[in-house]
């Protein structure tokens, strides 16, 4: 027993109605990663979001739920602009879009071994990485920066960066339709015009990784992943403009709660109606910084391949590097759903959560379409990551699937636990090259410091919202 959550099947937790709780919560995990989510005290977290005006269905927390600003990291709401639905940053988080993209090729793990730790480097020197990075050879002026906002992606392409055929595998082609960057400060702006294509800090990486295991091979040949074959896995988002945004919002929705008579079960929780003034202007602020976040990853995908070519010398035929897909995190997105009062247009937050649509779904690209949605789940740096496939059911939980492995300890803790530890030697033992602005980045990911997202994607797997397709494992990781 469990204080607090009802055992529904092997997969799903109930967290019952209490309180001001207008639904209940909803969470998938293995009972082996239980303990841990109620340690974290991340249920509390899923019972206050089901407070909010509007929301529809369930509370939902994804395995690799944890603690966060508000809304816990692995969350997933819904909310009726037709009944009252909000709106809230902490239902999206500061880093705006925080995603991945995947990048296949026709390499082979044997062939790059040789020559890794040039990769390394190559990658290291053209990416920038850490927590004031920027390239000093892309000057944007206000103008180019509204343009990043409004087209995301597209900017990229226009300017000569990666192809145009690229953009139809991108979540929402790569850019935001609602975006809009009037909304944007200038103190945003200001933090994000030097920093695009730029890594950053934290848990954001550029992976060389290599398919290691293969368990549908008709879907991951559609996908262009071949046993052995290596990979490139990218994870960063909006940057400092990105936060700026949030920073900037969460002052005026504590002001619009109170402005609306929203009762708030935690101050972090402040929102404000989808068809308000304040409602509005979030969406737009955020659209444009997730649009950035997409420019942001396409620019870091052309200089991969500019490393591969340039670096080791392989000719475009001799790579075929090509976008797999490009998922989005840490954003709240229009979309229509089934509703227990039929289809509707709900504002579903995705916080530390991948949108994983089913087979058919008109959103998904045409090459896709009959497969399901790539949802792309990285483990940590020591282990393995997950490419999935979305399915049917994830419906029940608005069409969405986890994000990664989810943290098990904080970044102090996993500092203290890597002190005096050889940790880059200890990676390099298992055939991993490590790369990183600063120390202090890879003591705070130590693989220990994360769930073992196996067991995160076995819960996903097991409750039907989306299916494993293969496994990738770290060859060289590049960290801020």
């Amino acid at each position: 027993m469990h204080p607090g959550i009802e055992r529904i099947d092997d997969y799903r937790w109930r967290v019952p109605k209490r309180g001001r709780m207008r639904v209940p919560g909803l969470i998938y995990a293995e009972e082996s990663l239980i303990p841990a989510i109620v340690e974290d005290k991340a249920v509390e977290q899923v019972a206050n979001v089901a407070c909010l005006p509007g929301i529809v269905g369930h509370s939902i927390a994804m395995p690799d739920i944890h603690w966060g600003y508000g809304f816990p990291i692995g969350g997933v709401a819904a909310f009726d602009p037709d009944d009252d639905g909000v709106v809230s940053p902490g239902g999206v988080g500061y880093d705006i879009n925080c995603g991945v993209r995947l990048l296949s090729s026709v390499l082979t793990r044997d062939e790059i071994a040789p020559r890794l730790a040039q990769l390394a480097d190559a990658l290291f020197a053209n990416i920038p990485s850490g927590v004031g990075s920027h390239r000093k050879d892309l000057r944007l002026t206000a103008r180019e920066l509204d343009g990043v906002l409004a087209d995301g992606a597209g900017w990229a392409v226009g300017r000569g960066f990666g192809e145009r055929a690229e953009l139809e595998v991108l979540e929402e082609r790569g850019a935001i339709p609602w975006a809009e960057p009037r909304a944007v400060s200038e103190r945003a702006k200001e933090r994000g015009r030097p920093q695009l294509g730029t890594v950053g800090s934290g848990n954001h990486f550029v992976e060389v990784q290599w398919v290691d295991e293969v368990y549908d091979a008709a879907a991951a040949a559609q996908l262009g992943l071949a046993q052995g074959s290596v990979t490139i896995l990218i994870h960063s988002g909006s940057r400092g403009l990105g936060y700026q945004v949030c920073d900037d919002f969460i002052k005026v929705m504590l002001k619009a709660a109170a402005k609306y008579g929203i009762e708030l079960p935690d101050r972090q929780l402040c929102c404000a109606p989808l068809g308000s003034d304040e409602g509005r202007r979030y969406l737009g602020a955020m659209g444009a910084a997730a649009n950035f976040a997409f420019a942001n990853r396409h620019l870091m995908a052309h200089w991969v391949r500019e490393s591969i070519e340039h670096g080791l010398g392989f000719a475009p035929r001799e790579h075929r590097l090509r976008t797999v897909y490009d998922v989005c995190h840490n954003i709240a997105k229009l979309e229509r759903h089934a509703t227990p009062t039929g289809v509707r247009e709900l504002c579903v937050h995705r916080k530390g959560a991948t949108r994983a649509f089913g087979p058919g779904h008109p959103a998904l690209p045409a090459a896709y379409r009959d497969l399901g949605q790539p949802v792309l789940i990285p483990g940590d740096m020591g282990r393995y990551s997950f490419v999935m496939l979305g399915c049917e059911n994830s419906g029940e939980a608005f069409g969405s699937a986890c994000h990664g492995a989810g943290r098990r300890m904080s970044r102090s803790a996993a500092k203290k636990l890597a002190a005096g530890r050889p940790v880059v030697r200890e990676l390099a033992a298992q055939g991993i090259e490590i790369r990183a602005a600063g120390m202090g980045t890879v003591l705070e990911e130590i693989p220990e410091a994360y769930k073992d997202v196996a067991d995160v994607v076995g819960a996903v797997d097991g409750a039907g919202l989306a299916r494993k397709v293969a496994r990738l494992r770290p060859l060289a990781v590049i960290k801020g």
